[in-house]
């Protein structure tokens, strides 16, 4: 079968982030299943038109071109508009089966990038889309996102967790909380919406009260400079490192080596850095919004704050340094449910109902709705 992939971003786009990285698995879980996978996205500067990464086709076009571009092509069996915002209107254009792809209903993150009333009109519209899309096949990662569609009036919601390619530890090696400094990470696009700044913040309180840690900042954007400034004003030069982009390796490495991941998200489809970090042995704290809620579980495999405040992050820190008995039984846990994602485990269940969605809808799963 023919599988055509819409994206703002393909996973090559300076802005890439982990939408990006489980797009890629799933097509390339179609692909190693032996269907022809085309991907479509925005072009980006010194990108080329197309090409071809680990089989998948990537075109790079603009949503005006997308049309033309499609319509000389032989027919897909399906479309997968994947929708961040804006939607790509492929079920009234397509002229074959589609599904909405969808992470996270964005809500509150609009007010995190544009000012009133732009923020208010991204909302609007939002919720406009996603009820004109309420006949349309949804794909989600959560049972958060796909309760808000299921109150937007979405008929049907196929939820299946996103999958890790995190490495598969024979054992856990020994990582005591107390004795030393407390090692804290941060893995996130450097974007408004991630308010790494309250992360900055956590560490800032844990020295106040003369606990020794250190933060570990990994990712690249938009605020970098602003929140480089915010480490120098705070008098944390010393304790906060910025590695920005990093590879898989080093990126799983660094997760090891921390005791902490802290997740301060306005709101996410799933949290995968989470559950890469509970691979290797490490909880998170995380805030009490959409998605960090599905992938943490409170008090087993990390901490989910009762508000979204660094002071509640830095208590939960604190909790875990004064109980080590806790947070050596929430590694072991985190670790072990962490299997339960493994891409091959979650990938033949996406392929399945996306193959079915490709011959019209039989077989439709239907998962916590």
């Amino acid at each position: 079968m023919r599988f055509l992939m819409l994206n703002w971003r393909c996973p090559k786009h300076p802005k890439a982030g982990g939408a990006e990285v489980v797009t890629s698995a799933h097509l390339q879980a179609l692909r190693e299943r032996g269907h022809d996978v085309h991907w479509f996205s925005l072009a980006a500067p010194g990108q080329p038109r197309t090409e071809v990464l680990d089989g998948i086709r990537i075109v790079r076009g603009s949503r005006l071109g997308l049309l033309p571009w499609y319509l000389r092509q032989p027919r897909f069996d399906l479309v997968i508009d994947q929708i961040h915002g804006v939607p790509w209107l492929a079920p009234w254009w397509g002229r074959t089966h589609s599904v909405a792809y969808l992470h996270e209903v964005l809500g509150p993150i609009w007010d995190s990038f544009y000012p009133w009333p732009l923020n208010a009109i991204g909302r609007w519209q939002e919720r406009v889309f996603l009820r004109r899309y309420r006949n349309v096949p949804f794909w989600t990662c959560s049972q958060s996102t796909a309760e808000m569609l299921a109150r937007l009036g979405v008929a049907k919601v196929c939820n299946i967790p996103n999958g890790t390619d995190a490495p598969r530890l024979p054992a856990l090696a020994d990582k005591p909380i107390m004795g030393g400094a407390v090692r804290l990470i941060i893995v996130s696009r450097l974007e408004p919406n991630k308010r790494v700044g309250d992360a900055i913040e956590v560490l800032s309180l844990l020295c106040s009260q003369g606990i020794d840690a250190s933060l570990k900042i990994v990712g690249s954007g938009s605020e970098a400079a602003r929140l480089g400034g915010r480490v120098e004003a705070l008098g944390l030069s010393g304790r906060v490192c910025f590695t920005g982009r990093v590879t898989d390796q080093e990126k799983f490495s660094l997760l090891q080596q921390a005791h902490i991941l802290i997740h301060t998200s306005v709101r996410e489809g799933w949290g995968l850095n989470v559950i890469e970090a509970n691979a290797v042995g490490t909880p998170a704290i995380v805030y009490p919004v959409a998605g960090l809620v599905d992938s943490t579980v409170n008090g087993e495999t990390g901490i989910v704050t009762a508000k979204e405040a660094p002071g509640e992050i830095a208590r939960g820190v604190r909790f875990l340094i004064e109980n080590p008995s806790v947070y050596s039984q929430m590694r072991t846990s985190a670790w072990a449910r962490s299997k339960t994602f493994d891409w091959n485990v979650i990938a033949p269940r996406i392929c399945q109902w996306l193959e079915a969605e490709a011959r019209g809808g039989a077989g439709f799963e239907s998962r916590g709705v």
